[in-house]
C-alpha cells in the first residue's frame, strides 16, 4: 500500500465539474492499493499518517498530529502509484484490481472515520479533478 501525504490548507476533488468531496485544513492522502495488501496495512497505514507530526504548533515548529489541529481528510484513489516506468509508457499491471481495491479503500476509510476525522473522498476510478491548496508544502510518501 502507498500513499502520498499533503498538508493542505484546502483541498477539493470534482468530478464532471460537480465537487464530490472538499476539506478544510487538512491531508489529501492519494491513496495506491497493490495486489497484496491487506486490511492490516490499511489499518497500520492510517496510524501511521495519524499520528505524523506535520502540523505547526504555536512556535512553528513540526510537532501536531493531525488530530491536533482539528485536521480533515480527503482520500483519492490512485493507481498510478503503482506505476511500472521502465519503458517510456508507464504500465499499471502492479496495481490492484478494483475488486481487491475497492474494499480495501473503503476499509482505509472507515480507519479514519473511526477515530473521529472528518473524511471526504473521490470516486473510485472515476477521471476526477483534484485541486489542493498545499500548506508549506508538506509532501510525504509512505509505503508499507
Amino acid at each position: 500500500m502507498r500513499a502520498v501525504v499533503q498538508r493542505v490548507t484546502s483541498a477539493q476533488v470534482d468530478i464532471d465539474g460537480e465537487t464530490v468531496g472538499s476539506i478544510g485544513r487538512g491531508i489529501v492522502i492519494l491513496l495506491g492499493i497493490g495486489h497484496e495488501d491487506t486490511e492490516d496495512q490499511a489499518e497500520r497505514l492510517w496510524s501511521k499518517i495519524a499520528r505524523l507530526r506535520i502540523f505547526e504548533d504555536a512556535d512553528g515548529k513540526t510537532n501536531l498530529a493531525l488530530a491536533d489541529v482539528d485536521g480533515e481528510v480527503l482520500v483519492v484513489s490512485q493507481f498510478t502509484l503503482y506505476a511500472d516506468l521502465k519503458s517510456r509508457r508507464p504500465g499499471f499491471t502492479k496495481a490492484a484490481p478494483p475488486a481487491v481495491a475497492i474494499p480495501l479503500y473503503e476499509k482505509f476509510m472507515a480507519c479514519c472515520r473511526d477515530r473521529g476525522f472528518h473524511v471526504e473522498h473521490g470516486a473510485f476510478g472515476a477521471d476526477m479533478a483534484v485541486s489542493s491548496v498545499n500548506d508549506g508544502p508538506v509532501t510525504l510518501c509512505i509505503e508499507l
